[in-house]
């Protein structure tokens, strides 16, 4: 088999990009290399508070105002139920889990939480108090288009 110019200058390039990028050291988040133990990053504050934190867009979940650190939820047991189901926000307080948490796949309501509602922190997490890591520029629509709220509330 006869070796073609163009196949042996492939491998020219590749053979030299291999050794360049192995003669770099690896670097990782941490600045730290990666066979180097590095202490455990401090655990911000939880936010710890019972205001409601505006949403950015329709349908957001809320966030959990509040630590859940520990808390048990799998198929077992679910902590949030303790304070947030329907039979309990009168003692806890708490806001009772939405009713579309009770209807299933085909919008028929439930006597229970529904199973595919039923693991809190696939859409709800916790809020910390922290810095942003950058900067966000997000826009909320009211802002983008001027005298949007307006329409909508005509």
């Amino acid at each position: 088999m006869k070796t073609s110019p163009k196949w042996l200058l492939s491998l020219a390039i590749i053979g030299i990009a291999g050794m360049a990028f192995a003669a770099e050291p690896i670097t990782t988040l941490r600045n730290t290399a990666p066979d180097q133990e590095s202490p455990a990053p401090r655990i911000s504050n939880f936010e710890d508070n019972s205001e409601k934190r505006p949403r950015n867009y329709p349908e957001q979940p809320p966030t959990i105002p509040h630590d859940i650190e520990g808390y048990q939820i799998d198929r077992n047991a679910n902590k949030c139920l303790s304070c947030h189901a329907r039979s309990r926000t009168g003692d806890s307080g708490a806001p009772m889990v939405s009713i579309t948490h009770f209807m299933d796949r085909d919008n028929q309501f439930l006597a229970a939480v529904s199973p595919r509602r039923y693991f809190c922190t696939q859409c709800h997490v916790p809020q910390k108090e922290v810095e942003p890591l950058i900067d966000n520029n997000f826009v909320d629509i009211d802002q983008l288009l001027p005298g949007n709220s307006t329409r909508i509330a005509e």
